[in-house]
């Protein structure tokens, strides 16, 4: 199978994004703040969706299923209080289910959660017990910096973090390290913001032994690991300097990245850096690129065509990127899969 394991609902119908506006609306006059029963939206509407966007490119592409989330920035937590951020969650986490159950050979999902800044994370416990338990989730997107590129919260080797860890390491599903919207204009959403936080997340592991507390915990690192292997030598050199272990032995075990890079150089250099047992093949399609790369006459965010092109990896590398290593990162995933007979 080809496993794409970072998918979010980009496409989502307009009433969606007209209801949100309505909530944040609320935030200052109540009277105009919707109730999550007055979106409506069908089937027919969600098929409508899938069928013309991931779904008709997953075919064309060649991947069998994807791990789908809601949309990254839409998440927005930083925007009104935890109550807001409860009832969007809720409503983005269900149409995700939606869709997979009208797809379920091609869409399992992962959650959002109800962060909000300054809000005990435990909070967002009951939304990830309901999406594994009712929705059958494989996982959950964690945001590092629900301040929208404020970074208020602690690091996430910090206990502030550790009622979502036991819940994770409870249900035995990894968490995919992804922000939001960027409120800072310093920061630029997809450009900035994803990839500073995806290196601001693996260099706060490094500095902690946050897995000697949490030996089964896993992350994702999405986006290729940010600037993570382009800067390998200086984690290591760091790593050395602050007396902690070598990178390798001490986060590896836990840490994964995937191939949301949108060249064949920066999968080169991913499978040249990162030992492939810790590569996840994802497209993050239709995301934060969409265009076509002029130089290929490809789409920037075809990642599996770098992957099979990429001289670093063997059929048995490939074989490992797009399933194996997703069977064992997310091992609901790998249930569910052998319960349909995969």
């Amino acid at each position: 199978m080809i496993i794409d394991c970072h998918g979010h609902y980009t496409t989502a119908p307009k009433a969606l994004e007209n209801w949100r506006e309505r909530q944040v609306a609320g935030i200052k006059d109540p009277s105009q703040a919707p109730k999550a029963s007055d979106l409506s939206i069908g089937d027919d509407e969600l098929r409508e969706t899938i069928e013309l966007n991931q779904l008709k490119l997953m075919r064309e592409r060649g991947s069998d299923l994807t791990i789908f989330s809601p949309r990254a920035s839409f998440m927005a937590h930083h925007v009104g209080d935890f109550q807001v951020s409860s009832t969007w969650a809720a409503i983005c986490n269900e149409l995700c289910f939606r869709v997979s159950q009208l797809y379920p050979d091609h869409f399992i999902g992962a959650a959002m959660l109800p962060q909000s800044p300054g809000v005990d994370p435990a909070t967002c416990i009951p939304e990830i017990r309901r999406c594994v338990e009712e929705y059958g989730f494989v996982a959950v997107n964690l945001n590092p910096d629900p301040s929208g590129g404020h970074w208020r919260e602690p690091p996430l080797t910090d206990r502030h973090w550790y009622p979502v860890y036991e819940t994770l390491v409870e249900y035995d599903i990894p968490a995919m390290v992804h922000v939001s919207t960027s409120c800072n204009a310093c920061f630029h959403t997809t450009g900035a913001h994803y990839l500073n936080a995806d290196t601001t997340a693996f260099m706060q592991l490094l500095t902690d032994d946050l897995f000697r507390n949490f030996p089964t915990l896993r992350f994702v690192i999405p986006h290729g690991g940010g600037a993570v292997p382009y800067h390998w030598g200086r984690f290591r050199g760091l790593a050395q300097m602050l007396k902690k272990p070598e990178p390798r032995q001490a986060l590896l075990g836990n840490v994964f990245f995937d191939t949301c890079v949108y060249h064949q150089p920066g999968i080169d250099l991913l499978g040249t850096v990162i030992p492939v047992d810790n590569i996840l093949f994802a497209s993050e399609m239709i995301g934060a690129v969409r265009g076509i790369d002029p130089d290929t006459g490809h789409y920037f965010d075809d990642t599996k065509r770098y992957v099979d092109a990429s001289p670093r990896f063997s059929d048995a590398d490939r074989h490992k990127i797009f399933e194996d290593n997703a069977r064992r990162a997310y091992p609901r995933l790998d249930a569910a899969l052998k319960a349909r007979g995969h």
